[in-house]
C-alpha cells in the first residue's frame, strides 16, 4: 500500500528538528564557544574535528547493524534509539554549563554524533523502503526534503527574530534552538512512529562481509551514483562554505546574507511541485541532470559579478534555489532504486548500509570543500581576519565560489545523464525481489 499524504507528512515532520541542528553546529557553535565562553579557537576546532572524524567512521558500522538488528521493527527501533542521545547531546552543547570547554564540546559532540547517525540512517532507510514504486519514491523524498528546507529556514531566521525579545547573544540563539529541538523532536518522532508503517524487510539471505563487499563492487549503478553524488556534494559544499565571504567581500553586501539565504531556500520549496511533476513524466536521473545544468548556467554568471551587483545575484539565488529543489529531492529517490539493484542480486535488503555510504560521501565532500577552499584563498592573498583582500584573492574567491562548482556539477551531470536504472528497470528489479521471496 502506497503511503497517503497524511502519513507522508507525519513521516516528514521529524526533519524539522533534525535540520535545525545542522546550521548552529556548523556556524554558530564555534563562534559562540570562542567569543562568549572564552574557549581558545584552536581547541574548538580540534574538538569539532575529532567529532566529525568519529561521525564519518561510525556511519558504515551503524548502517550495517541497523539493517540486521531490531527484527520486524528495525527502522523504528533504531530511529527511536537515537533520539534520547540527540536530545542530551544537543542540549549540553547548545546550553552548556558554566565552565564548559573543549572537552565538554568534544564529549557531548560524540554523544550527539551517535544519536544523529542512528536516527538519521534509520530515517533515510525507512523512507526509501516506504514504497517499492519508482515514482512514489519521489513523493516520499519531496515531503521530507521540503520539510527539511523549512526547518533550515526557521533556524536561519532565528537570529533576526530574537533581538525583538531582548535576546542578542549567540548563546541566546543556541538556547532558543535547543528549546525547539527538545520540544519538537520527541513530539514529531513519536507521531511518525505511531502513524507511519514499518517497511517489510524483503531480505531472503544474510551476507558475510566478503559477500557483501563483492556485491557492493558489482553494483555498477551504485558506484556511478555515489561518484556523481560526491562531485555534486563538493560542488554544493564550496559555495556553502564561502557564501558569507562572497556576499560580504566580493559583492560588498555585508548584512544582506540572511535575505539571500531566504530567497534561495524559499525558491527551493516553491520548486518541489514542479520537479515532482516533471520527474513523473521522465526518468528521475534525467530530471536531476537538467536541474544541475540549470544551476551551472546560473553559477557561471555569479563568477563574473562585480561589487554591488545585488539584483543580479538575487536572480542567481532564485535560479539556483529553484534547482536546489531537485537536488534535494531526486538523489535520495534514485538511491532507493540503487538499493533494489543490490537486493535483487544479493538477496539482502541493505538500505541502512547503503545510505550510510552516501552519508559518508556527503560528509567527505563537505570536508574536502573546506580543505580546498581556505588554503587556496590564503595562498591567493585573501584573509579577511588579517585585512588581506587582494585582487587575486577576490578572483580566487569568485572561482572557488562559482567557477569550480560549475565544472564539478558538469562532471556529475555527465555521470548521471545515461544512468542505467529507470522506471522500467526498477519495476523489473522489484518483480525479481518479490518473486524470490
Amino acid at each position: 500500500m502506497l503511503p497517503n499524504p497524511a502519513r507522508l507528512f507525519a513521516y516528514a515532520l521529524p526533519a524539522v528538528p533534525l535540520a535545525a541542528l545542522s546550521l548552529p553546529l556548523t556556524v554558530i557553535v564555534p563562534s559562540a564557544y570562542a567569543k562568549e565562553l572564552g574557549v581558545p579557537i584552536a581547541a574548538v576546532g580540534l574538538a569539532l574535528l575529532v567529532v566529525r572524524l568519529f561521525d564519518a567512521l561510525i556511519d558504515p558500522v551503524v548502517g550495517y547493524w541497523a539493517d540486521r538488528t531490531g527484527g520486524a521493527m528495525r527502522r523504528k527501533i533504531w530511529f527511536a534509539a537515537g533520539i534520547p542521545l540527540i536530545l542530551a547531546g544537543a542540549w549540553m552543547i547548545l546550553v552548556p554549563p558554566a565552565g564548559a570547554g573543549a572537552w565538554h564540546l568534544a564529549i557531548w559532540g560524540l554523544v550527539l554524533s551517535i544519536g544523529t547517525t542512528a536516527t538519521g540512517l534509520a530515517y533515510a532507510a525507512w523512507g526509501a523502503e516506504l514504497t517499492p514504486d519508482y515514482a512514489e519514491r519521489n513523493r516520499v523524498t519531496a515531503f521530507r526534503e521540503t520539510v527539511t528546507v523549512v526547518g533550515t529556514v526557521l533556524v536561519t531566521a532565528t537570529p533576526a527574530l530574537l533581538p525583538a525579545l531582548g535576546l542578542t547573544r549567540q548563546m541566546d540563539v543556541l538556547w532558543a534552538i535547543a528549546i525547539a529541538i527538545a520540544l519538537l523532536l520527541p513530539l514529531f518522532g513519536l507521531l511518525a512512529i505511531l502513524t507511519v508503517p514499518e517497511p517489510e524487510d524483503r531480505s531472503v539471505a544474510r551476507l558475510d562481509w566478503r559477500e557483501g563487499f563483492h556485491h557492493l563492487l558489482a553494483n555498477q549503478p551504485f558506484l556511478r551514483l555515489i561518484a556523481a553524488f560526491f562531485l555534486n556534494g563538493l560542488a554544493n559544499g564550496l559555495p556553502a562554505s564561502l557564501f558569507l565571504f562572497f556576499v560580504a567581500e566580493r559583492l560588498g553586501a555585508a548584512g544582506q546574507e540572511p535575505l539571500f539565504l531566504l530567497i534561495y531556500f524559499f525558491c527551493a520549496v516553491l520548486s518541489v511541485p514542479f520537479w515532482l511533476k516533471l520527474a513523473g513524466r521522465s526518468s528521475k536521473h534525467r530530471v536531476w541532470a537538467w536541474a544541475m545544468l540549470m544551476a551551472s548556467v546560473a553559477f557561471v554568471a555569479a563568477a563574473a559579478l562585480p561589487a554591488g551587483a545585488l539584483l543580479a545575484y538575487g536572480i542567481i539565488c532564485v535560479l539556483t534555489g529553484f534547482a536546489l529543489g531537485a537536488d534535494l529531492m531526486l538523489p535520495p529517490s534514485i538511491q532507493a532504486d540503487v538499493v533494489d539493484v543490490d537486493t535483487a542480486a544479493s538477496g539482502e535488503q541493505r538500505s541502512g548500509f547503503y545510505f550510510a555510504l552516501w552519508a559518508l560521501a556527503q560528509k567527505a565532500a563537505l570536508a574536502i570543500a573546506v580543505g580546498i577552499a581556505f588554503p587556496l584563498l590564503a595562498l591567493a592573498g585573501f584573509d579577511p581576519a588579517n585585512g588581506q583582500k587582494t585582487e587575486s584573492g577576490l578572483a580566487m574567491l569568485a572561482f572557488l565560489y562559482a567557477g569550480l562548482p560549475v565544472a564539478l556539477k558538469l562532471a556529475a551531470t555527465a555521470l548521471i545523464w545515461r544512468f542505467p536504472v529507470d522506471g522500467v528497470v526498477q519495476a523489473r528489479l522489484r518483480a525479481e525481489i518479490e518473486q524470490r521471496r
